[in-house]
């Protein structure tokens, strides 16, 4: 079999690599000329026996729509787009739309895996008509890992399933990820804890909360020991906000993504807004103690300040409540 693959960055690149090694021809196109195997999409079309099929991997949104849009233009009726990046279900529904007027078919996948892919193998999950599903098959067959076909892909159902399915993996992940970071802070906390890095790998082989995850988790922390060299900043691909909208939208409750998601807007904030607000509200109600950011002596005082800074902690029953 041979392919056409439209984008070459840490994931596409590897997936080539592992569909070449398997056997599966493949032509790639990237904007880097250094890993691109021609000069352009129109080439990459050209070169492919018909009926052709695309797999597109560039980022989610417009950069995709693009790609899909412009291979509208060059592919043929009977040719076939797989779209394997991290595509919103609902946009994978207007894109099979727009192909299937020219009779170009259209399959999502939702691909999991990482740089580990190339030699572990991607976990699939693709939605789309199921004699489109068979006909790609070999490509699935080929970057899935060994064993059981069940075991690492799924036709998860209809045009927009796959992305779906690969859009609540990643919440789930999101929960999983910060139990294990809840759970590595509360032991570096506590003083009698001596080995928290063992802790951790203890956990590697027969517990219930063993999992890839957790492999990884020692792996970083044996690489950067306390993590003292690693920022506490943590992006989001957009999946986690998708997953938490949906559960809204399907009134399904989520109290562990949500959870996580909210965690890691925590993150990127220098100075919570809303912890100086809880922070004014318990020293109004409580007189617990505000701790000040630095001002110059003679930067000017709210009238209420001013008052606050002269009556002193407030007097009486202490804290009512935390």
């Amino acid at each position: 079999m041979h392919i056409g693959l439209v984008g070459l960055g840490k994931m596409g690149g590897n997936m080539r690599e592992r569909l070449r090694r398997a056997g599966v021809e493949v032509t790639g196109y990237a904007r880097d000329p250094g890993v691109s195997d021609v000069q352009s999409t129109a080439a990459m079309v050209q070169a492919l026996p018909a009926p052709r099929t695309v797999w597109v991997m560039v980022p989610s949104g417009e950069a995709t729509r693009d790609v899909v849009r412009e291979l509208a233009d060059l592919l043929s009726e009977g040719d076939l787009v797989i779209e394997g990046g991290n595509s919103r279900f609902s946009d994978d529904v207007q894109l099979a739309a727009e192909l299937g007027e020219r009779g170009i078919g259209y399959l999502d996948c939702g691909v999991s895996g990482g740089i580990w892919g190339l030699d572990n193998g991607y976990g699939l999950m693709v939605g789309g008509d199921a004699e489109l599903v068979e006909r790609a098959m070999p490509v699935f067959d080929a970057l899935r890992p060994a064993g059981p076909r069940e075991e690492g892909f799924v036709h998860a159902g209809d045009v927009g399933a796959g992305h779906y399915a690969k859009m609540v993996h990643n919440g789930i992940e999101y929960g999983l990820m910060q139990a294990y970071a809840e759970g590595y802070e509360l032991l570096a906390a506590k003083d009698i804890v001596k080995d928290v890095t063992g802790c951790f790998k203890a956990w590697s082989r027969g517990t219930v909360v063993r999992s890839w995850l957790l492999d990884l988790l020692v792996r970083a922390l044996e690489a950067e020991g306390d993590l003292s060299s690693v920022r506490g900043y943590v992006q989001d691909s957009g999946e986690g906000r998708w997953t938490v909208e949906e559960a809204i939208a399907n009134s399904v409750p989520v109290p562990v993504i949500s959870a996580a998601l909210f965690a890691r807007f925590t993150s990127r904030q220098e100075d919570s807004p809303a912890m100086k607000a809880v922070a004014a509200l318990r020293h109004q109600f409580g007189g617990h103690a505000v701790e000040s950011i630095e001002v110059p002596a003679d930067a000017p005082q709210a009238p209420q300040e001013a008052a606050a800074a002269q009556a002193g902690p407030t007097s009486g029953t202490g804290a009512v409540d935390g």
